[in-house]
């Protein structure tokens, strides 16, 4: 297919798709001739990744780049596939304290964790820590268990589904876009479930109230779902 069919199917710019060519990110097309070029589906389902992981991900062309590189390179084992998709995604300049680390990796030992010790995690989540210590509500460092939990299945979940891939390719495609995306589903899921949890609370307070019981006997009354 030409460009222009490419970026029709794709939603990307002609102009965006030979920068991405320029910068490496998605390989040459095919040589037809004198200023004719062909692409094909693998550059369709590139561009789907690239797209997914500047645009969702919100990762620079430069950590684009080593993501993808190591996708491409099949010497590159799994698990540092995944640590090169992690430390591409931006994280907190400033060192934490040693209080703040010790206790991410308290509640790492407790749930029998094995990690490198410049895991990128290890700094972001010890950085919130010092932020709910700073804005006085150490109450809010109370959820660091059962979040730390609720990570942990989800990880497994992550890497059943990586080891269920038909083959390398497909497998390094589902770690790379799962470690980069999968932030962003575990956010929007969160705030769904967020405001459920507190719906419940405030249907439970209403149950418990006399007055809102007895307004339910009315037949005009009607409950917010």
């Amino acid at each position: 297919m030409r460009i222009s069919e490419l970026s029709e199917r794709t939603g990307v710019s002609a102009a965006s798709i030979k920068y991405y060519v320029r910068e490496g990110l998605l390989p040459a097309p095919e040589r037809l001739g004198y200023n004719q070029s062909a692409y094909g589906d693998a550059h369709v389902a590139r561009l789907r990744l690239i797209r997914s992981l500047l645009d969702v991900g919100g990762l620079s062309v430069s950590a684009t780049r080593r993501v993808l590189a190591a996708v491409d390179d099949d010497e590159t084992p799994i698990v540092q596939l995944m640590a090169t998709a992690q430390q591409a995604i931006p994280v907190p300049e400033e060192i934490p304290s040693r209080a703040a680390i010790e206790a991410i990796r308290e509640v790492g030992d407790r749930l029998g964790w094995h990690v490198h010790a410049d895991n990128p995690g290890i700094r972001i989540a010890s950085r919130v820590l010092e932020h709910f210590d700073a804005l006085g509500l150490p109450e809010l460092a109370a959820l660091l268990e059962p979040f730390a939990r609720a990570a942990d299945a989800a990880a497994r979940a992550e890497v059943d589904v990586a080891l269920g891939a038909a083959d390398r390719d497909r497998m390094a495609a589902i770690v790379a876009v799962g470690t980069v995306l999968d932030d962003s589903l575990m956010a929007g899921l969160r705030r769904i479930a967020q405001e459920s949890a507190a719906r419940e609370v405030e249907r439970g307070s209403r149950d418990r109230d006399p007055a809102t019981r007895a307004s339910r006997t009315d037949p005009t009354h009607e409950e917010l779902r």
